[in-house]
């Protein structure tokens, strides 16, 4: 009877540790350079005006010395059970670029110059990862009004785990540049 307490006890904190590993910081790659290093991290298209405002008055170059800011726009790839289930991502991927286009389309326009890239399906994994090779100075997540749970849980986790500044832009509803909405940054 003793053996099998113990067992399960082992087995208990086994699984427990398996389903709470130990999060560490997440730090960025070392900085190649002096410029600002910037990474957007959206859940869809990013065609809000405000927000569009607000990501170029953080990029805006105060200094004609100083060089012009590095912009990434990241993507999260959500994947549905059975694409994911038969390795059939090519949905998923086509949509993200499609929202990546459109996000760099629209920070062009307000005479930002970025590049895209298709992360992971989970924001924080997604971040983490492409920190691990882009040296930002900081990270802003961008999501809309309709998927706040998720974003509120990715954006308190990357909030306490990210060793750079953090911004999380919520756009107030899908149609918040036409409706006049205001979208705040916490």
């Amino acid at each position: 009877l003793g053996m099998a307490a113990g067992a399960l006890a082992a087995t208990s904190i086994v699984v427990m540790a398996a389903r709470c590993p130990p999060l560490g910081a997440i730090v960025p790659a070392p900085l190649r350079d002096f410029r600002h290093h910037l990474l957007v991290v959206v859940s869809g298209a990013l065609e809000d005006d405000r927000a569009i405002e607000k990501i170029a008055a953080v990029v805006a170059v105060g200094d004609v010395d100083q060089a012009e800011a590095e912009v990434v726009v990241l993507i999260a790839v959500p994947h549905r059970f059975l694409d994911r289930w038969a390795s059939d991502s090519n949905p998923a991927q086509d949509q993200a670029q499609r929202c990546l286009v459109l996000s760099a389309a629209s920070l062009a326009k307000a005479g930002v110059a970025a590049t895209a890239r298709v992360g992971d399906e989970d924001v924080v994994q997604a971040v983490e990862d492409e920190l691990r090779t882009f040296p930002a100075t900081e990270v802003i997540l961008v999501t809309g009004a309709l998927d706040c749970d998720i974003a509120n849980a990715a954006a308190s986790e990357l909030e306490s785990r990210l060793q750079v500044e953090f911004h999380h832009l919520t756009l107030d509803s899908p149609g918040a540049r036409a409706g006049g909405r205001e979208s705040t940054i916490r």
